[in-house]
């Protein structure tokens, strides 16, 4: 079996592997001023997509250009949510270098789209393929394939604890080689338990305090998860940017999630918003809480509301994820201050930072690659895959961290 890496290499984003010179795993890109793609533009003769963030599915209406046309497998939320990503590339970059594909390509991408659940195996370019349940976010996948001769498990993002949202990951099918993500190799998370505590706690004195609280959170998974969590802790909230219509497309596939009751719960307990920047300026001066996008606090709703309520000290932006470096939300959190809607401004009220990861972490990834001690383990999507690579030969793997353009045979 012979793999090539055409992103998502020693990086986090723009995952793409191509299989054999015919099965492209994942085409997404890179997020960034400006965006990054694979290194090459493949032509597979199928496409298998593992989850729909944009750092795997961004780049697959391009694939659909010219007279392509490779069907695209993937489960039903991960084919809407590529789909709503797609349309709001469409609508912030739509005919710049920024936007890889058309909407004539979109469009198309429902035409050869195939949906398989979790362990239907199914044909994809002479390959055998089967889904697995990743934990990260509904209807994320392993992907095992099978070329007859070697039996590939590609992790992609994964999450072996349980969240609210969705149930972590206990498939451990038979493989020979494993490519695994390695996020956050260097990192163990707390307890989520304790995380949850610690934000409602400091959520509810906000709120008596007479402050607003702006949750800044990705659409897809996030949103969805601090929903629940606010439920849960009986914390009232609206809930603003494309995060709502995740929300509702996910209520229409109770089989992804892990308990369908209380994602209707959630959304009841929450307030949609439905106007535009007049009435958010509006919610702003209430005493209460936002969720909103983006989670880096790179656009959407956020540019307003966090500049809406950043000059008084009893207000509060809580921030749930991840924040890359060079993004507005790694600004703030490292300065105080950040670039918002095309200014930089000054933020008195306080920041803080709440690790709800959809990843795996350090004892999470060891814990998953223990199962497969005798197969050759490929380290990718990671800030420092060839570290965590190099600490894996040491504990005895057969271990390596694939470079961009590298074709590894196994």
């Amino acid at each position: 079996m012979e793999l090539r890496f055409l992103g998502g290499v020693r990086e986090v984003g723009r995952s793409a592997i191509l299989v054999n010179d015919r099965l492209l795993l994942d085409y997404g890109m890179l997020t960034g001023n400006p965006p990054k793609f694979p290194v090459d533009s493949p032509d597979p003769e199928a496409v298998v997509v593992s989850h729909g963030h944009l750092d795997h599915v961004g780049a697959i209406p391009s694939l659909l250009s010219g007279d392509r046309r490779p069907p695209v497998h993937w489960t039903p939320p991960t084919r809407e949510l590529a789909l709503t990503l797609a349309r709001d590339t469409l609508k912030l970059h739509g005919g710049t270098y920024d936007c890889p594909f058309t909407e004539t390509e979109v469009r198309r991408v429902t035409q050869v789209s195939e949906t398989h659940g979790y362990r239907e195996t199914f044909e994809a370019a002479g390959h055998e393929v089967t889904f697995y349940n990743a934990g990260h976010i509904p209807g994320s996948a392993h992907v095992l394939v099978d070329d007859g001769e070697t039996r590939l498990l590609y992790t992609a993002d994964f999450h072996t604890d349980d969240q609210r949202l969705v149930e972590g990951s206990t498939a451990r099918p038979d493989a020979d080689v494993v490519i695994c993500e390695s996020t956050y190799s260097d990192v163990e998370h707390e307890p989520r338990e304790d995380i949850e505590r610690a934000f409602a706690e400091s959520v509810r004195t906000t709120l008596w305090e007479g402050g607003t609280v702006v949750v800044p959170a990705f659409a897809i998974g996030r949103t969805q998860e601090m929903l629940l969590v606010c439920e849960a802790h009986d914390v009232d909230c609206y809930v603003d940017g494309m995060g709502k219509e995740v929300t509702r497309m996910l209520r229409r596939h109770p089989e992804f999630v892990r308990d369908a009751d209380a994602l209707k719960r959630a959304t009841s307990n929450a307030r949609f918003v439905t106007g535009r920047d007049g009435q958010r300026r509006r919610i702003a001066e209430k005493n209460t809480v936002i969720v909103t996008t983006s989670g880096m606090l790179s656009g959407g709703p956020a540019m307003t509301y966090v500049p809406a309520v950043r000059s008084n000290p009893t207000n509060k932006v809580a921030l749930t994820g991840y924040q890359v470096e060079g993004t507005p939300g790694r600004e703030l959190l490292d300065s105080g201050r950040a670039e918002l809607d095309g200014r930089v401004m000054p933020v008195s009220a306080q920041v803080e930072w709440y690790d709800f990861s959809a990843h795996a972490d350090r004892e999470g990834l060891l814990a998953f690659i223990g199962e497969y001690e005798d197969d050759q383990i490929l380290v990718n999507h990671g800030d420092r895959c060839a570290d965590f690579a190099g600490e894996l030969r040491e504990k005895g793997y057969e271990a390596s961290a694939p470079e961009h353009d590298e074709t590894v045979v196994v």
